[in-house]
C-alpha cells in the first residue's frame, strides 16, 4: 500500500465523510457505507494530498486526473447494487480506490486504466488486496477478454458509452456511470437488455470527466 505518515485525524475525517457526504445524500446501501468507512482514501492519493482525501470534491492525482468525489463514487456504487461475487468491469481505475471498495464488497474486479503512472500507483496501493485484476488499456476499450461482466461501473463522467463497452456486459447486466452533457455532470444507471441498453440520470453531481469518451463529431449541412 502507499505509505503515509500515521495521522489519527484521517479516521475522524473518514467518519465525517460518511456522516456528512454519504448518509445525507442518498448513499443508503449500508454495505457501501461500511466499505467506504473502512477503505482509507488517503492511501490512494499522493502523500502531499493526504489531507485532501476526504474533501467534498475531486482530489488531484497528477497528469490532469482526479479521484472522484466520495458522493459520486458512493452514489454510483449504491445504484450498481453490487452483490457478493459480482464480476465488475471498472472503467477509470485511477489510483485504485474504487477497486478496493468493490473488493471489500465481495466483487471480483477487472479495473481498466490507460495512464501508466496511475496504474503503477494503483498496483502499489492495492498490493495484497485479493480479487482485483488491473489492466492497462484505453478506457473506452474495456477488457473484452474477461467478458461477460455482471456490472459496468464507470467511475467518472463520459459523453457517451461506446457499444464496445456495453457489449462486454451480460444480458441483464447493470450499468452505473457519470454522464457529461453540455458541461453538466450527472450520475446515471441502467441495464443491458437483449435489445440494447438504457440509462436513467438520477441526479446532477460533481463527477470527474474521464478522457477518451468524446462524442464523435456529427456533420452539419449549411
Amino acid at each position: 500500500m502507499l505509505q503515509h505518515s500515521p495521522d489519527q485525524g484521517t479516521g475522524s475525517m473518514r467518519a465525517a465523510m460518511v456522516s456528512s457526504q454519504l448518509r445525507t445524500t442518498g448513499v443508503d446501501d449500508v454495505r457501501v457505507v461500511g466499505a467506504m468507512a473502512t477503505v482509507p482514501r488517503e492511501d490512494f492519493v499522493p502523500p502531499a494530498s493526504g489531507r485532501l482525501a476526504y474533501r467534498d470534491g475531486a482530489v488531484p492525482l497528477g497528469g490532469d486526473r482526479y479521484l472522484n468525489p466520495p458522493l459520486a463514487t458512493g452514489r454510483l456504487l449504491t445504484e450498481a447494487a453490487i452483490l457478493d461475487r459480482d464480476r465488475v468491469l471498472l472503467i477509470g481505475a485511477a489510483s485504485g480506490y474504487t477497486a478496493a471498495v468493490l473488493a471489500h464488497l465481495g466483487a471480483s474486479v477487472v479495473a481498466v486504466e490507460a495512464d501508466p503512472a496511475l496504474l503503477a500507483t494503483a498496483r502499489d496501493a492495492l498490493d495484497g488486496v485479493a480479487g482485483i485484476e488491473l489492466v492497462e488499456a484505453p478506457l473506452a476499450a474495456g477488457h473484452p477478454a474477461g467478458a461477460p461482466y455482471d456490472v459496468l461501473l464507470v467511475d467518472g463522467a463520459v459523453e457517451e458509452l461506446p457499444e464496445a463497452l456495453l457489449a462486454q456486459l451480460r444480458p441483464g447486466g447493470r450499468i452505473a456511470t457519470g454522464l457529461l452533457d453540455r458541461g453538466v455532470t450527472r450520475l446515471a444507471s441502467g441495464r443491458r437488455t437483449a435489445g440494447g441498453s438504457g440509462l436513467f440520470a438520477f441526479t446532477d453531481a460533481e463527477c470527474v470527466v474521464l478522457p477518451g469518451f468524446a462524442r464523435p463529431a456529427r456533420f452539419r449541412f449549411v
